[in-house]
């Protein structure tokens, strides 16, 4: 019996060799021959598992898959709750969400409204918590605005007292000496550390800065203190604020192990992936455009997969993956990534009728005909439009009846 299921599974697999993607039928090899408690007709059944579930995700001939995709995002969306934002994270993070987040991927906004990102670890700072926190003070973008706590100035004078917030100092790690260093090389002037509090810094304004014709003009004075509070010290751009987050928390040999990794308000991934200590196989943001230039258009496919299922899977919907497979498949297949609109997938149609059903028909209507396009009524669109049955399901047949021509001899 087990003889014959060897011989029954060699040709079954020899069959799903030629029926399977490659990819799948060699997973499906791997994972038989790891199998080795199972009998040869147990593998014989999982073989006809896979192969019957395959067949079923494949679409029936005709079946008018975008059609079917756009309801199935279309009309869960409709119950998808309006809210906007929620926290996130140890720091409260204001996240886009739901129809909000949802129409700015398929819009493919260039900046999301709520830049963020998800820096994972490498083996060296995953674990450890301070380590951790090292490569978020690395990521944070810090200016001297964010570690002093008052700017004093006069008018008429070019002395400006700096006060450094001591609490800031330590959480960005940063030293008064390199906030000294920083407006030095600026060149608005020389820096000296108060010798009662090291925390007060003296900064003496050049003449070139200041000019003795300028001592009495408030907007030069406002300009002078904007432009020290912007002066950088670390960080990337961009990245406003680094939150570290337990990933997961394991036992291993009766300890507590936890894993962190780090969200960031804001997104710079070119440069967040050259930071010392981070993982650059798993960190990610939710800005795509970014991933498609960063890591390429195929990056940005997965991405939007990923983002537009996270979206409906947070707002509690169960759509099938495979309709947004087909909508990130329609938004890069050119190999940019185009919005799902008037200015993109729709108004890029071959078809005059099926553009001016979308948006702006005169203006679609107007210029079709100066040049000079002809209409083919192909598409689903344009076929409802002139009443002809369009060519999808039971449309895709054409039943033609020929004369039966009997000679009769007599």
């Amino acid at each position: 019996m087990a003889r014959d299921y060897e011989e029954k599974l060699k040709r079954l697999l020899a069959e799903a060799e030629s029926m399977l993607p490659k990819s799948i039928f060699n997973e499906l090899v791997e994972e038989l021959g790891k199998a080795s408690d199972l009998t040869p007709e147990e593998k014989y059944r999982v073989v006809e598992e896979v192969i019957r579930g395959y067949i079923s995700s494949m679409a029936q001939p005709g079946e008018p898959v975008g059609t079917v995709a756009a309801q199935s995002i279309g009309e869960p969306g409709t119950q998808m709750t309006l809210r906007t934002f929620h926290f996130a994270g140890l720091m409260e993070f204001d996240v886009t969400l739901g129809l909000p987040r949802l129409i700015e991927i398929v819009d493919a906004k260039r900046e999301p409204s709520t830049p963020l990102m998800e820096v994972y670890l490498d083996e060296a700072h995953r674990y450890d918590e301070k380590k951790a926190k090292e490569v978020a003070r690395r990521l944070e973008y810090t200016t001297v605005e964010k570690v002093m706590s008052s700017l004093e100035y006069s008018l008429g004078d070019r002395v400006f007292r700096l006060r450094l917030d001591p609490e800031m100092l330590e959480d960005k790690a940063v030293t008064p000496e390199k906030v000294i260093s920083v407006i030095e090389e600026s060149g608005i002037g020389s820096v000296s550390q108060d010798p009662e509090d090291p925390l007060v810094l003296k900064i003496e304004v050049s003449e070139k800065t200041i000019p003795e014709e300028s001592l009495f003009d408030y907007k030069i004075y406002k300009d002078l203190e904007s432009k020290i509070k912007k002066l950088y010290i670390k960080g990337v751009k961009n990245i406003n604020r680094a939150s570290i987050r337990v990933l997961e928390e394991s036992v291993v040999e009766d300890k507590k192990v936890r894993e962190y990794m780090i969200v960031t308000e804001g997104s710079n991934l070119a440069e967040v992936l050259k930071v010392e200590g981070v993982d650059r196989t798993r960190t990610t943001t939710n800005n795509i455009f970014e991933i498609a230039e960063v890591l390429g258009i195929e990056a940005a496919r997965t991405a939007i997969i990923e983002e537009i299922s996270k979206v409906l899977k947070e707002s509690g919907l169960d759509v099938d993956i495979r309709h947004s497979m087909l909508v990130a498949d329609i938004m890069t297949w050119n190999g940019v990534v185009r919005q799902i609109g008037r200015l993109g997938v729709s108004g890029e149609k071959p078809s005059v009728l099926a553009r001016a059903a979308f948006e702006v028909t005169v203006k679609q209507f107007y210029e079709a005909a100066i040049r000079g396009e002809e209409e083919s009524l192909r598409g689903v669109t344009e076929a409802i439009i002139a009443g002809i049955p369009p060519k999808v399901g039971t449309g895709l047949v054409v039943m033609t009846i020929s004369p039966i021509h009997r000679r009769v001899e007599g």
